[in-house]
């Protein structure tokens, strides 16, 4: 199981072949990489699943692969597509490859990827996430890491070369690679990436990328939100590579709609204005695992997060509903207009 989503088998992935399962979504959620937080976000598996499916449907109509089946309807348990489900659906049919495990061996040999590549063979969850970024909103990690004239925006700069506090659009989109089964998620060179994605060529994963981000964003602002950034992840089989994971929801991607933001980014910033706490030990705890035979940083972080006041709960909710209604084009929930779930949002 995911943090927020329970992953079932029916026919597991060969060496020779793909196999056959499910994502069954759920109401939890997950900020800062801690897994699964103390309470629920009603409608938001739900949500997600809904808006997954769309935007795997959009790739399919375009050509791009996808380990996307379709939906389970909720009244006949078959699988169908989307626009055939009698009801906001909670399941999704996918294609399964192998996802060897990454022994961790310690802080000086780190991860042994040589280990997951030997048993992967050519049928392969490759170990990385692709980001794409079309823009720079507040809490992006791109302004930790880099600086304006990285992108030849030094008119943008602040006197130190800082970023400006508004949201700034990128001249090009920008793909970079994360780790995907390390206990941290860590940026990684091109060299880096090209190493840990195995047989996997480094520049297929790029364009693949760049083919789901256009297409986000091109239903994005047909719907009226701008597509700010996102990540996909990828399988390999027999040379080929296919999106797989999720695509485009509102906890893969960060979207605005009419300059404010529709995101998971929402409960990160709650947590940093309300629980700091916890969040800078969440930080010290990530850094101080560093050092030790444990590649697990929860263990080191004491405290646990506090539970979402009822009434973040329900305002969350509401807007990942209503973004979904608007995104998708079909009101799938009853719910307010995703301008009033907004308002919601900054009354908080």
């Amino acid at each position: 199981m995911t943090s927020v989503k329970e992953f079932r088998v029916d026919e597991a992935a060969t060496a020779d072949s793909l196999g056959r399962g499910r994502f069954v979504f759920t109401d939890a959620y997950s900020v800062f990489d801690w897994g699964q937080m103390p309470d629920a976000i009603p409608r938001k598996g739900a949500s997600l699943c809904a808006m997954g499916a769309f935007n795997f449907e959009l790739l399919d109509d375009e050509g791009v692969p996808t380990h996307y089946r379709g939906v389970t309807d909720a009244d006949t348990g078959e699988i169908v597509a989307l626009a055939d489900a009698s009801a906001p659906p909670t399941e999704m049919a996918i294609d399964l490859t192998q996802v060897p495990d990454l022994p961790y061996e310690g802080p000086h040999a780190g991860y042994d990827y040589d280990a997951f590549h030997a048993a992967g063979g050519e049928n392969y969850l490759v170990p990385l996430e692709v980001v794409f970024r079309n823009r720079v909103p507040v809490g992006s990690s791109l302004r930790r890491r880099r600086e304006p004239a990285d992108f030849g925006l030094d008119d943008l700069a602040g006197p130190d070369g800082d970023w400006p506090d508004e949201p700034v659009d990128l001249p090009e989109p920008v793909v970079e690679f994360s780790t995907k089964y390390e206990q941290q998620d860590r940026y990684l060179t091109r060299a880096e990436a090209d190493r840990i994605a195995g047989v996997a060529e480094i520049d297929a994963l790029e364009s693949l990328a760049l083919d789901v981000n256009r297409v986000v964003t091109e239903r994005a602002e047909a719907a009226g939100f701008v597509h700010e950034d996102g990540k996909i992840e990828c399988l390999y089989v027999d040379g080929e590579l296919r999106v797989a994971d999720v695509v485009g929801t509102f906890d893969e991607n960060r979207f605005s709609y009419g300059g404010r933001g529709i995101s998971k980014e929402v409960v990160r910033q709650w947590y940093k204005a309300n629980d700091p706490a916890w969040v800078e030990a969440v930080k010290e705890a990530k850094t101080a695992v560093a050092d030790r035979d444990i590649d697990d940083w929860r263990e080191l972080c004491e405290p646990d997060p506090d539970p979402l006041p009822p009434a973040v709960v329900d305002a969350v909710s509401e807007l990942y509903a209503s973004g979904t209604n608007a995104y998708t084009g079909r009101e799938w929930f009853d719910v307010p207009d995703i301008e009033a779930a907004l308002d919601a949002v900054d009354g908080l």
